[in-house]
């Protein structure tokens, strides 16, 4: 059965386990992270980051790579567009979740969460600042693309609809909270994604984590 190895809290290993679960896929998940990785881990991964792919003697690193690599070998149902034009739109959404959405909540989650309880040290509240000043930008312009539906391009659910919806889990389990008044249907439409059968029990087995911490 694949493996994948990264904590499932980390939106990256999310990602690729919302899109295993829409295509139906069996896996099991070794929890790795990059405070206390294996001793092999730079082979694994050369950029030191989770998740990392396994399948037999086959290892892939990065959720981007094995999201595409998993339409590739599972087809159905699809993830990516088959419109050219809205296959590139897709590409680009789920890069600017990885990076600019990302950039602007995981300081939340890593200084509230995995400084101040896994780590036990003081939290970073500057940093937080710091990234709290910048939502706003991202969030107005995700507001501006948000659907009434649950797929952001072409009116269905992809690749780009997790990536985005995923960042946002770390953010609210940090205490974020996107208001629904300055961005409805930004807050509406992550919502019902969060809402989906491949993202509900994944959010709620991390809730049930962070409650023992």
């Amino acid at each position: 059965m694949p493996t994948i190895l990264g904590a499932g809290l980390s939106p990256f290993v999310r990602k690729v386990r919302v899109v295993m679960a829409e295509k139906g896929l069996p896996y099991e998940l070794n929890p790795v992270t990059p405070f206390a990785p294996p001793p092999n881990w730079k082979t694994l991964s050369p950029l030191g980051k989770i998740p990392v792919y396994q399948d037999g003697d086959f290892n892939v690193a990065d959720s981007s790579v094995i999201c595409a690599y998993l339409e590739r070998k599972h087809p159905n149902p699809p993830m990516y567009p088959k419109n050219d034009e809205d296959f590139a739109r897709a590409l680009f959404l789920e890069e600017y979740a990885d990076t600019k959405l990302v950039e602007v909540c995981a300081p939340l989650f890593f200084q509230r969460i995995v400084r101040a309880k896994l780590l036990k040290q003081t939290p970073d509240e500057e940093a937080v600042k710091v990234a709290e000043a910048a939502q706003p930008a991202v969030f107005d312009w995700l507001e501006s693309k948000a659907p009434d539906g649950e797929g952001i391009v072409g009116g269905r659910f992809t690749v780009a609809d997790v990536a985005l919806a995923s960042p946002f889990v770390n953010f609210q389990h940090a205490g974020g909270v996107l208001d629904a008044k300055r961005w409805p249907k930004l807050a509406a439409y992550v919502a019902r994604v969060h809402g989906r059968p491949s993202f509900k029990p994944l959010i709620e087995e991390e809730r049930k984590l962070l409650a023992g911490l």
